[in-house]
């Protein structure tokens, strides 16, 4: 391949990698904004605040009484008058009866009840926090992602232009003997590499970019992070002792509060259970007109089922149960917690000392020669080899330099992930 349709590829390659991303709106936001952004429109978080109100309705439920029963039966037919619906007293009259009934509960059943509607409304709310938490978390860990893709982006598009201009003045010497074919096959080759590279980096963007959008609720625009530098490098992993960490996991973990609930819940379950054993109780006021010994007798009635068969024994047990298997399970999670505090903690303390130990100056130092050397080749006052070592050790070192700054931001986001609590926000 001559090297003037070579770079017409090259470049077409590059410029549809660049341009590929169907958003053409970019959105530059900044943390503050895009989490409101997520509060204010993320359905998921609707769907749960839908339940939680579902939760308070069944608590509005649980405190009302049972309805009370009227019956009233009147004479359809007298077979001795051969008349229908007949009326007033004796024997050529019609009966008239009826009964007013209520159900009592007996054995507090009712404030059970009430007791857990209360619990399951606590146990949605800490479903809706953990949900936030966990979307929250998801949220900051793409921001950081793309923020720091994005800048790796960007030296991949310095080294293709780069590249790309020393083709070009290959090509302006084509023909000459000044270039070794060698030399033009190894840019060429170099370029390639680059491209595929910067391909699959784009991709990652992509992928990166569609789920911050799935959780901002956004269409058609390609989000660009926003944040500040200085505020990023003041995060210190031992501005808070670990004790003041692990007291806030113990105290704000959405998870250990849903767990800690679900075993009130449970316990809450188990009383309920016990007290329908008890059976409930049926008081009744009622008329009749002269069906019974006198006429127009009232009488005042109650009725309760006899607890020898069934007193509930099973549901009792599978309560029981569910309340210790619950507790054991609240019991790990409450193991889970200082293992994933003091692990964060140590992992926030592993990336700090890796980002303190880069030079400040290396980025810039960098930048200045990376035009130095391209000057320098252009003039043949380096050779190829020298000059695609600097350059892979430039792209090298910047993607490392980017990598470790989100690995840093990803520990602190851990640790507020698993203390419950914002500690660290740039």
């Amino acid at each position: 391949m001559s090297l003037r349709p070579f770079v017409l590829l090259s470049f077409i390659l590059w410029s549809s990698l660049v341009s590929g991303q169907i958003h053409t709106d970019t959105l530059k936001i900044n943390l503050d904004s895009a989490e409101r952004l997520f509060i204010g429109g993320n359905y998921m978080l609707l769907a749960q605040k839908y339940n939680i109100q579902a939760q308070k309705a069944q608590e509005i439920q649980a405190k009302l009484y049972p309805n009370p029963n009227l019956s009233a039966y009147y004479s359809l037919y007298n077979t001795e008058t051969k008349k229908f619906f007949p009326f007033g007293q004796g024997t050529g009259g019609g009966e008239v009866s009826a009964q007013l009934s209520q159900l009592v509960y007996l054995a507090g059943q009712r404030n059970k009840q009430v007791k857990i509607a209360e619990a399951n409304t606590r146990l949605a709310q800490y479903q809706f926090y953990d949900l936030v938490r966990t979307l929250k978390y998801s949220l900051r860990t793409d921001f950081y992602n793309i923020y720091f893709l994005l800048h790796s982006a960007s030296v991949f598009d310095v080294e293709i232009r780069s590249l790309q201009q020393v083709v070009r003045a290959f090509e302006e010497q084509e023909g000459k003997g000044y270039i070794s074919e060698k030399e033009v096959i190894r840019i060429k080759a170099q370029l390639y590499n680059l491209l595929g590279e910067y391909n699959n980096l784009r991709t990652q963007i992509n992928d990166q970019e569609s789920e911050l959008r799935l959780i901002l609720q956004i269409k058609n625009v390609f989000i660009t992070p926003v944040l500040d530098s200085s505020k990023l490098d003041a995060l210190n992993p031992a501005s808070y002792p670990v004790a003041v960490l692990l007291d806030s996991a113990y105290k704000n973990r959405s998870d250990l509060q849903i767990a800690r609930t679900t075993v009130e819940v449970s316990r809450l379950n188990y009383n309920y259970q016990k007290s329908i054993a008890v059976p409930n109780l049926t008081l009744a006021l009622a008329y009749d007109q002269q069906g019974s010994y006198i006429n127009n007798l009232t009488s005042l009635g109650a009725a309760i089922d006899l607890p020898f068969f069934n007193r509930n024994k099973g549901n009792i047990q599978s309560a029981k149960i569910n309340t210790e298997a619950y507790g054991a399970l609240q019991l790990s999670t409450e193991a889970t917690v200082q293992e994933n505090v003091s692990n964060a903690l140590e992992k926030a303390f592993a990336t700090e000392k890796m980002y303190r130990a880069i030079d400040p100056k290396f980025s810039k130092d960098f930048d200045r020669m990376l035009h130095e050397v391209l000057t320098n080749y252009e003039k043949r006052n380096l050779t190829l080899l020298d000059f695609l070592d600097f350059y892979e050790s430039y792209k090298v070192n910047m993607l490392s330099s980017n990598n470790i700054q989100f690995n840093r931001l990803s520990a602190f986001e851990d640790i507020n992930y698993y203390t419950g609590t914002e500690f660290f926000k740039p």
